[in-house]
């Protein structure tokens, strides 16, 4: 109504305004089961705060089984455990003569090392032996034939009737090639007079006789330090063995110490020219062998077996196939490395019993060529022999002549070794 001709004027009316709710993305509501399924997997299995864990860093010295503790693999299952391994590079004796000083484990690749190790500790440690590995000499496929011509190895033969990987060396016979001086008479005296025209040389053993190669260098083993490497103390000792009648030295004048002493000084001098010839070599061999140039670097070079294993796993991975112009040497008498993981710190003590219990370690280790410890005496070799053959890699065959080279008294292989290698005095621990 109008008052007095007034226009009646309404009262404004308030809308509310309606709020439109956004919609949840539909590829948020699709992953969202998803991530809730990895979520609760996380927190079964463990890991779900992973990421908040702390995670402890051990200082270690190892030598050449640092591969294993290298390995991306073995790195990522430590690190689900917490650890994560700083690794310092040094030959074994070099680990076991230098101070330990801000060390949470060490790893020496064999047994003498190690006891040099263990015997300068003050606390009770704890060790293990996580696996074995034969030392073998890797050389190429032109020179192993030349040896075999020689007289001094034999080609095990590969299943498929193709080239084989693996030759047997008669150590006796191949140091007769190694000490400079003409030997008795092989398949290379052509005149049959008993001596070698140019002997001790390639192509004196007639390594020239076939594919138009030629090579006047001396037959060589390439080493490492024997002042600092497992693997060439051990070859030392593997020398020193087959040198005293396939006896261990020291063994014997047990009762007249001058006379025993005497005998080891003898041993040491006939044995040093084999070693004193390869030039002393402190760097890794394996890795010289097995890179692109390693046939021009040295015909033959002292290895580990795992590292060689190791090698054709990753090629035949890379190409569908083994490399067949790398092959190894199988030394008779035969030497057997035993490593140790040795721990000098509670945290180091971590390390050692995981090593020692985790299955996924010890599978990973037979995937990187090594012979893994089980329970049961096949269990060492049966299963890196499966992984071998499931992967398409011949697997080596142990020599009929089960002659196994021992080392010898601690005390006596320190005199040979400082003897041949007029090693520095070791250090000692400062306070």
């Amino acid at each position: 109504m109008s008052v007095a001709g007034r226009p009646t004027i309404e009262e404004p009316r308030l809308t509310t305004r309606q709020v439109r709710r956004r919609r949840v993305p539909r590829h948020v509501v699709v992953a969202l089961p998803l991530a809730l399924a990895g979520l609760i997997s996380l927190m079964v299995s463990g890991n779900a705060f992973r990421p908040f864990e702390r995670i402890t860093t051990l200082e270690a010295r190892m030598a050449s089984k640092s591969d294993f503790f290298r390995d991306p693999e073995v790195q990522r299952l430590l690190l689900e455990h917490g650890l994560r391994v700083d690794i310092h590079r040094l030959g074994s004796r070099g680990i076991a003569t230098q101070s330990l000083k801000g060390m949470d484990v060490v790893f020496p690749s064999g047994q003498p090392a190690a006891k040099l190790v263990l015997d300068r500790q003050e606390r009770s440690v704890r060790s293990v032996r996580p696996f074995v590995t034969p030392l073998v000499l890797g050389t190429f496929r032109d020179y192993a034939d030349t040896l075999v011509k020689a007289g001094v190895a034999t080609p095990q033969q590969a299943p498929d009737g193709g080239p084989t990987l693996y030759y047997n060396l008669d150590m006796r016979a191949f140091m007769g090639l190694l000490d400079g001086r003409a030997g008795e008479k092989t398949t290379a005296d052509q005149d049959g007079d008993g001596t070698l025209e140019g002997a001790d040389t390639w192509n004196g053993i007639g390594f020239d006789q076939a594919g138009g190669r030629s090579n006047s260098g001396r037959v060589l083993v390439r080493t490492s330090s024997v002042c600092e490497s497992n693997s060439a103390g051990t070859y030392l000792s593997l020398l020193a063995f087959v040198a005293n009648r396939n006896s261990t030295p020291g063994t014997q004048n047990v009762n007249d110490p001058q006379l025993a002493r005497d005998a080891v000084t003898d041993l040491a001098a006939k044995i040093r020219p084999l070693i004193n010839l390869q030039g002393m070599w402190a760097d890794e061999q394996a890795d010289s062998y097995l890179s692109d140039l390693g046939e021009s670097i040295a015909p033959i070079s002292l290895i580990y077996e795992h590292q060689y294993l190791a090698h054709q796993i990753a090629y035949q991975d890379t190409h569908g196939r083994q490399d067949i112009e790398r092959v190894l040497l199988y030394p008779t008498p035969y030497a057997l490395t035993e490593p140790q993981l040795i721990s000098l710190t509670d945290e180091g003590d971590r390390l050692v019993r995981l090593v020692e219990q985790d299955e996924e370690l010890r599978d990973r280790a037979i995937e990187l060529g090594f012979r893994v410890r089980f329970n049961g005496e096949d269990g060492t070799s049966e299963r890196l022999n499966t992984y071998l053959r499931d992967h398409g890699i011949q697997v080596p065959v142990p020599n009929r002549d089960e002659t196994k080279s021992y080392e010898p008294d601690l005390n006596v292989l320190e005199r040979i070794i400082n003897y041949v290698g007029s090693c520095p005095p070791p250090a000692q621990d400062t306070p």
